[in-house]
């Protein structure tokens, strides 16, 4: 997605050697006009696909995810990192290591909202090293629902993620992939949708 791409290296900042930061426009402050635009290539790639649900993970995955869903005109839900008190039965629950903030949190989605008649497009914020994706398949299938494909706003490809998903036979669609950095510069490859 070529606006997409434009606009992390406009607002994207490299940190380090495998850490980009676009809390301007995705993961802090929403670009709302964006999210639009992120929605309209998602829902339109999956338009004929059947999906009953749009599944991510809180925080930076629920702004993509809501689009996405309001475009396809299903709900969304989003998995829990922490257990409230009002979610005392039926919970479905998966563990999920975080590279980036270097903890692992145990993801909750009320069984309630997931059935074995779903058909799941999952929309995260990232893929890095699939770990998230891997977690809300968990949850989705010990719900007895379908896992259609993981979606992804951006992809560091240079990392194992998508490999992960792949392999356990769910297909990978993202708008943007890094393919290195280099230099403090983003250098993409070419992108699935």
């Amino acid at each position: 997605m070529k606006l997409l791409e434009e606009r992390i290296l406009k607002d994207g900042h490299v940190l380090g050697e495998n850490i980009l930061k676009v809390d301007s426009f995705l993961t802090h402050q929403v670009d709302i006009r964006l999210m639009h635009k992120i929605g309209e290539v998602f829902a339109e790639k999956f338009a004929n696909a059947g999906i009953t649900k749009v599944v991510t993970i809180e925080a930076s995955g629920i702004a993509p995810a809501i689009y996405v869903a309001d475009k396809l005109d299903v709900p969304m839900i989003f998995a829990k990192k922490s257990k409230n008190i009002t979610m005392n039965e039926g919970v479905l629950t998966a563990e999920v290591y975080s590279f980036t903030k270097k903890v692992s949190n145990t993801v909750s989605i009320a069984g309630k909202y997931l059935s074995n008649e779903d058909k799941v497009l999952i929309i995260d914020d990232f893929l890095a090293n699939g770990q998230a994706a891997k977690g809300l398949i968990e949850i989705i299938e010990q719900a007895g629902a379908k896992v259609e494909a993981v979606g992804i706003v951006i992809e560091k490809s240079f990392q194992d993620g998508r490999g992960l998903i792949e392999e356990a036979g769910y297909p990978v669609l993202s708008l943007a992939r890094i393919e290195r950095f280099e230099n403090g510069n983003v250098i993409f490859k070419e992108a699935d949708l």
